[in-house]
């Protein structure tokens, strides 16, 4: 078999995102919501009674809430220790590697699952397919970043969203089709067992493609990061394009240093605490928002909130999550033209005015009218979410981090993720119970508070290598420079993100003179 299947330049990169990316991303958010969508059916809750909030009243359904809350959200507390793992693997494995190893481990905990028959063995399997999804979430970002241009960086990572929303809708379609199927236990096994596939692809193409070009200058193996920046450029190794960015990297290596992974709660010239947090900060944003409140109850949202029939409810939930691919389609288009700070800005706004107009017209149960409206704000959030917070905020992550650190503080930011995800998953059930229509007020408040967060303290991106970025920071003096320098900064890449100067070599003509 030919070299990267016989693939250079954009093909290549294509080839990367629908063979590994896209199912990557795709299983991803079908975990998500494939579980949600079955905790109602009548075959899963006789299997698993513990977990009925259905058939149960008073005191008995509260405590079955919270169970039910604990167990869906063990994904997330195994995603939690899977993201961390990648402080420490994901710079002595290597990109590649930790994306297989994560994706055989989550094939494991979904067989576990799919052939459950006692809920500790659903636990246990939650847990370990977390450990996996959570490994292969804050590395894939971190190699799809380092190997795409600067020019395409944006619309290539963000495009994460797409098929994070698309395994959203795929998850609630199918729990949909099989919620026909009466009286079996693969109304809910297949579901489970389906994203399978998705993770054989991921595991099998990695090994196809190139590994980052900038953990392979990381580990000083020069002449393979050449050769694999030219193919991914379609140019040649010995290129002046390709030396300068080789150039640009070892300079960026320089300048940190040998850093261990404790390195990132220090300050220091390259501001690396302030990276951290930053990168962690986006990723919390993307799950305080409210998304998951949304996405992985929504079936339970028009069925036992909004009261709803069973069938309309998986309807209405498998459609509203269809929103999200083109949520992302949009966000594509418009990343590297508007920039990251333009969308997530716009996208805060408007999922704070939805969640505000979702706690008004649940209030009113009775209002049909008022119904309407708030099924209509659940879809214009889940659009509105995708533009500016389902891909964008992994992108963020890994530029804003250094090369040094990359792999630690994504997987410090992933965690994040997974951790309010946890939050979420966890006090859901117990708050649409207790405060009820009141819930949301609490996320358009959240929402509103990101955009002056944003607006001052993270700078723009788009269109800078990760080097460029790198001096953005060395630079800051304080938290309030950075979006300032990202403004004035003299730009070293070309419209196409070729680069036509060297951050070292700029220096020596300062030092020079």
């Amino acid at each position: 078999m030919a070299k990267y299947l016989g693939l250079r330049g954009p093909a290549l990169t294509r080839a990367i995102i629908w063979l590994v990316v896209c199912p990557a991303f795709t299983c991803y958010g079908y975990n998500l919501s494939v579980a949600g969508g079955l905790l109602t059916l009548e075959s899963f809750v006789r299997m698993f009674p513990l977990l009925d909030t259905i058939n149960t009243k008073g005191s008995q359904q509260s405590h079955n809430s919270t169970i039910q809350g604990t167990v869906v959200a063990l994904f997330t507390v195994g995603g939690i220790f899977g993201s961390l793992s990648c402080i420490y693997l994901g710079d002595r494995l290597g990109r590649k590697k930790v994306i297989q190893i994560a994706s055989i481990v989550t094939i494991v905990g979904a067989v576990l699952m799919a052939s459950s028959f006692h809920l500790a063995q659903f636990i246990v399997a939650r847990l370990v397919l977390g450990l996996g999804t959570g490994g292969y979430l804050a590395t894939v970002p971190v190699w799809q970043a380092e190997i795409s241009r600067a020019s395409k960086r944006g619309a290539h990572v963000v495009m994460d969203g797409i098929f994070i929303g698309s395994g959203v809708s795929i998850a609630l379609w199918v729990d949909f089709g099989f919620y026909f199927v009466s009286n079996s236990s693969v109304a809910w096994r297949f579901p489970l067992a389906f994203q399978i596939i998705l993770l054989l692809f991921v595991a099998f193409f990695v090994t196809l493609f190139p590994e980052s070009p900038r953990w392979l200058v990381k580990q000083d193996r020069i002449e393979e990061a050449k050769e694999i920046l030219a193919v991914l450029n379609d140019d040649q190794p010995d290129s002046e394009a390709v030396n300068n960015e080789i150039r640009e990297i070892q300079h960026s290596l320089s300048v940190c240093g040998s850093l261990s992974w404790k390195a990132m709660m220090t300050m220091g010239e390259q501001r690396l605490f302030h990276r951290t947090v930053l990168a962690a900060g986006g990723q919390t944003f993307q799950q305080m928002c409210g998304i998951n409140l949304i996405s992985m109850y929504a079936t339970t949202i028009f069925e036992q909130y909004l009261n709803m029939s069973p069938t309309k409810s998986r309807i209405l939930a498998a459609s509203m999550a269809l929103t999200q691919p083109f949520g992302g389609y949009l966000a594509f288009f418009t990343i590297d033209r508007l920039g990251r700070r333009f969308l997530m800005l716009s996208s805060a706004a408007g999922m704070g005015i939805a969640m505000a107009i979702l706690a008004g017209t649940t209030s009113a149960t009775t209002n049909d009218a008022a119904l309407v409206v708030a099924v209509i704000c659940l879809f214009a959030f889940q659009f509105i979410y995708t533009v500016g917070y389902s891909g964008l905020t992994y992108l963020y992550a890994t530029e804003v981090a250094p090369l040094q650190l990359r792999a630690a503080i994504s997987a410090v930011a992933t965690a994040a993720v997974w951790t309010f995800n946890f939050l979420l998953a966890e006090v859901t059930p117990v708050g649409f119970n207790t405060i009820s229509y009141r819930y949301y007020i609490i996320f358009a408040v959240l929402n509103v508070s990101i955009i002056p967060t944003v607006y001052f303290f993270f700078p723009e991106t788009n269109g800078r290598s990760l080097e460029e970025i790198d001096e953005i920071f060395m630079q800051s003096k304080s938290i309030w420079d950075p979006p300032r320098l990202a403004r004035t900064l003299p730009r070293m890449t070309t419209n196409d993100g070729v680069a036509v100067a060297s951050l070292s070599h700029d220096e020596e003509i300062r030092d020079a003179k």
